[in-house]
């Protein structure tokens, strides 16, 4: 299978970034050390000519990546794993992801993920996009349920990589937070990186004291709430707000470190949320509840919605409306 070719344009936005930098950035499912790699090897350029990964980018330029395969055979086995899928054509698949399922496999998580499922639903999918995450573009934590897209052939995982890339992706999700969340709509905007210290969480990262510069990548949360909720607990009267939350960036765990990072931390949530969490629920209250994005085969731009899952809703259910 030959290597596949992106190409992207740079924004106004990102004048000045490193190369490699904002390379990184464009593509969160590749470290920025294999990024370097490609960079050195000549596997991009900009403008057309080879470049050095410290290079300062200007606007309008054309960043050409040619993203190698992977090696080695992956060792993906299919799994005879139920979907629940929304949408299917000859380019995509729709998946309505149950909360529980990892994306793709990773230390601790060898079998049963989403990958093992769709090799086994699509047997063409093998090798799209890499042999090790075949047809996945994006990705959902763990705990989260909710709507995810794979692509089923190497074009439609290039038309939705570049979509991605330049955030023309909608992706909505329904968010059950911590306390009354004030004002009630907002923009987050808060550099996420690896915790300096506890390097299996992230965190809002303060700009570097020497240079000023941010040592997190670029994160921006938009949010608003929907309602507010209340239970009677033995300490008093807890509240809750539920959020429409909005991503605009793809950073690792963003809903999650960015609410904590507001002191409105997503209930149900073990890393960031408190250790003795006030509202006992059955699981992480996030779900990707709405997508949007043109179909690789018209490009037509589609909008697919999850409702609530039974456990959450079942959660509202039992909680009182706020005032």
């Amino acid at each position: 299978m030959p290597d596949q070719r992106l190409t992207l344009t740079v924004p106004q936005e990102a004048r000045g970034q490193r190369l490699d930098r904002w390379l990184a950035s464009q593509l969160p499912e590749r470290s920025r050390s294999e990024i370097q790699r490609w960079i050195k090897a000549g596997r991009v350029t900009v403008d057309g000519v080879a470049a050095k990964p410290s290079l300062a980018l200007e606007p309008g330029q054309a960043v050409a990546v040619e993203l190698p395969e992977e090696a080695e055979e992956s060792g993906l086995v299919p799994e005879a794993i139920p979907l629940k899928v929304v949408y299917e054509d000859q380019d995509v698949a729709v998946i309505d992801k149950p909360a529980g399922m990892v994306v793709h496999p990773a230390p601790g998580h060898a079998r049963g993920t989403l990958v093992h499922a769709i090799l086994h639903r699509f047997p063409d999918i093998q090798g799209v996009g890499g042999e090790k995450r075949p047809g996945i573009v994006h990705r959902l934590d763990k705990d989260t349920s909710g709507l995810i897209v794979v692509a089923k052939n190497d074009r439609a995982h290039r038309f939705l990589q570049e979509q991605f890339a330049s955030r023309t992706v909608y992706k909505e999700y329904l968010a059950l937070v911590e306390g009354r969340l004030k004002p009630e709509r907002g923009r987050i905007v808060a550099p996420i990186g690896r915790h300096p210290t506890q390097r299996q969480r992230m965190a809002v990262l303060p700009p570097d004291p020497r240079t000023g510069r941010s040592r997190g990548r670029e994160a921006v949360t938009e949010y608003q709430v929907l309602g507010l909720y209340t239970a009677r607990l033995p300490g008093g009267v807890a509240h809750f707000s539920l959020v429409k939350v909005v991503l605009h960036t793809g950073r690792t765990h963003q809903i999650r470190v960015h609410f904590a990072w507001l002191r409105h931390p997503v209930v149900g949530d073990p890393i960031y949320g408190p250790r003795r969490p006030r509202l006992q629920v059955p699981r992480l209250f996030l779900h990707a509840h709405k997508l949007r994005f043109r179909l690789p085969s018209t490009g037509e731009e589609r909008e697919f919605v999850s409702p609530l899952p039974p456990d959450l809703q079942e959660v509202l259910d039992r909680l009182g409306i706020g005032d």
